[in-house]
């Protein structure tokens, strides 16, 4: 694939590693992750966009990306974890955007988790699309297993199925690569329908020791799911981590 310029530098990208001053709002840890990315035609991504988001491409291609992965430790910053309440897992199905100053981050169509409480957190507070899902985790050996069916109005949605394991050595992204184009963001926004206005978010971690991820079994019914047409391919990338301990901080005004 021939690279078209880059819609933001490699600098203003690394940028967007620091920590923000200001306070922590929760801590989290992001556990076994799987990064499954297919490329999209730029404007079926930008007719979903809300006021002042335009798409990220890379190689003059937008990307969606199926990530499941387990979230451990949750809790805000003055409280511990709870057992039964602070680790489930998430799916999300997600692509890649830039606002009016520049800045890259993510752009969430939904996330899926089975905790109900914490949903009700992230939609009413963090305006994100979060749903509920049941959903089951196993590990044989190396392999990760994951299931998921999602809540709809008429009852159980079709059976997602991910399984996959970590291999080959670890390493960091390369600025300019593809990977980390994909893996290296610390920046969501989220769009407030009642007050009509862009919201952003920072989350700060380690950059991701990313693997290849040797994939038995993926589901594309998040597309569907989201009003999306459903690729035809195979994934162009299938990338894992072992996780990193997560920062996160307050959502403001664009």
């Amino acid at each position: 694939m021939t690279d078209s310029p880059p819609t933001v530098s490699i600098e203003a990208r690394l940028a967007e590693r620091a920590a923000p001053s200001k306070p922590v709002v929760m801590y989290q840890r992001w556990e076994e992750l799987l990064f499954l990315h297919w490329p999209i035609l730029p404007e079926l991504v930008a007719k979903d966009l809300p006021p002042g988001l335009r798409v990220d491409t890379f190689g003059g291609q937008a990307w969606m990306g199926v990530v499941p992965f387990s979230m451990r430790k949750v809790r805000p910053r003055f409280l511990p974890a709870l057992p039964g309440l602070s680790d489930f897992p998430e799916l999300n199905l997600r692509t890649y955007v830039v606002d009016s100053q520049g800045r890259p981050g993510v752009w969430f169509y939904s996330l899926d988790t089975p905790k109900q409480l914490p949903n009700w957190i992230a939609r009413t507070f963090f305006h994100l699309n979060y749903r509920r899902a049941r959903m089951q985790l196993a590990e044989v050996g190396e392999r990760r297993m994951y299931h998921s069916e999602l809540w709809t109005e008429s009852g159980w949605d079709a059976l997602q199925r991910y399984e996959w394991a970590r291999t080959g050595a670890p390493c960091f992204a390369e600025p300019g690569s593809l990977d980390f184009f994909l893996v290296e963001r610390y920046r969501l926004f989220a769009y407030d329908t009642f007050r009509k206005r862009l919201l952003t978010g920072k989350v700060h971690h380690e950059p991701y020791s990313i693997q290849s991820a040797r994939v038995s079994n993926y589901s594309r019914r998040l597309f569907s799911t989201n009003g999306l047409p459903c690729p035809e391919d195979a994934p162009s990338s299938a990338l894992a981590s072992k996780g990193v301990d997560v920062r996160i901080y307050p959502m403001e005004v664009v």
